[in-house]
């Protein structure tokens, strides 16, 4: 996992230079087909960067977005009516039976469909009517770090190719170098009131929101602890109930119009005693871990992630347990 995260910047320039001469055509053919609405089919971090995309798409594009159950169509056998829809598929191996039923569902059902996998030569991948290669490389760790990046980059090279937007294009170029930046960051600092608590939230809004839920996975993953991600905003509905003295939290704020709010929220949360640590300059009685400022707020987000992944894969090496292995799980989930 150690190696895997290392690998990132590099994983991410390969996706780059991959993906340079088609993402031209990629962009006319969604241009063409301009899909009144988009469905993501997904599970686990890969599920995690479809909600990371729903944000990015429904900003950027101001196109509704809506994540679609698999067992829709593998248990259900329900068939969709989602003419003139996009479907964007994720899936590392591209193997799962329900993703891709769920796929072939919407298929049917006359949307036009897009798969990130990182295996181009899976069913997922062939059954679709376009395919990308994250390019992410052979990932062994059980948990998923650059292939979760390179899912979400992939992503968002498409979105920039479609909208032809050329800010959010420049500042996924400068990527990987600023990822580099990212995984020598130290978030060591967050290790002990983890463990003192046990159980912790983490705190986002938008990307940022998707990010603490890939988080959320990894604690539990990797570290055998407990850990809910909510919005920033939605944690004051009922979670905040839980949130006694010292109890952790993890907000995670980009350079984005969120920014405030989560601030807002983390600042309230500490003020009634808990040990809030938080990636931005602002915010009262928090802790502050450092981040890396992109310049753009959706690659600030996906930037977040990298430290984070240094950080847990520590952690659960101080707790004895092996992050390559996790007990009870298989690199490969095939579900239906």
């Amino acid at each position: 996992m150690r190696d895997e995260i290392n690998e990132i910047p590099a994983a991410a320039a390969r996706l780059l230079q991959s993906l340079s001469g088609s993402l031209e055509g990629i962009g006319q053919r969604l241009r063409e087909r301009d899909p009144a609405f988009v469905l993501t089919v997904a599970r686990g971090s890969s599920d995690h960067a479809a909600a990371f995309l729903k944000y990015a798409i429904e900003v950027q594009a101001g196109l509704a977005v809506a994540s679609v159950g698999p067992s829709i169509a593998s248990i259900f056998g329900a068939q969709l009516s989602v003419q003139n829809a996009l479907c964007l598929s994720i899936s590392q191996s591209g193997q799962s039976p329900d993703i891709v039923a769920m796929q072939s569902n919407a298929r049917t059902g006359k949307a036009f469909t897009l798969s990130l996998t990182n295996s181009p030569q899976s069913p997922l991948a062939t059954q679709s009517d376009l395919s990308i290669d994250i390019g992410a490389g052979a990932e062994h760790a059980v948990a998923a770090t650059k292939s979760y990046v390179n899912s979400v980059l992939a992503g968002l090279l498409v979105l920039a190719a479609w909208q032809r937007d050329e800010a959010l294009m420049a500042a996924l170029h400068r990527l990987p170098e600023q990822l580099a930046a990212a995984v020598a960051l130290d978030w060591s600092a967050l290790g002990t009131d983890v463990e003192r608590g046990g159980s912790l939230y983490i705190l986002g809004r938008g990307p940022s929101l998707a990010i603490a839920h890939e988080a959320a996975l990894k604690f539990k993953e990797t570290c055998n602890l407990h850990a809910e991600a909510y919005s920033a905003a939605e944690v004051l509905h009922g979670p905040v109930s839980l949130v006694s003295s010292g109890f952790p939290v993890l907000a995670l704020a980009a350079r984005d119009a969120a920014e405030d709010s989560i601030c807002s929220t983390a600042s309230a949360l500490a003020k009634d005693g808990a040990a809030v640590y938080i990636t931005s300059a602002n915010g009262r009685d928090v802790n502050r871990l450092d981040f890396v400022d992109t310049g753009h707020p959706l690659t600030d987000a996906l930037a977040l992630i990298v430290p984070f992944y240094g950080f847990v894969e520590s952690l659960a090496r101080q707790r004895g347990l092996d992050p390559d292995q996790p007990e009870k799980l298989n690199k490969v989930t095939e579900t239906l």
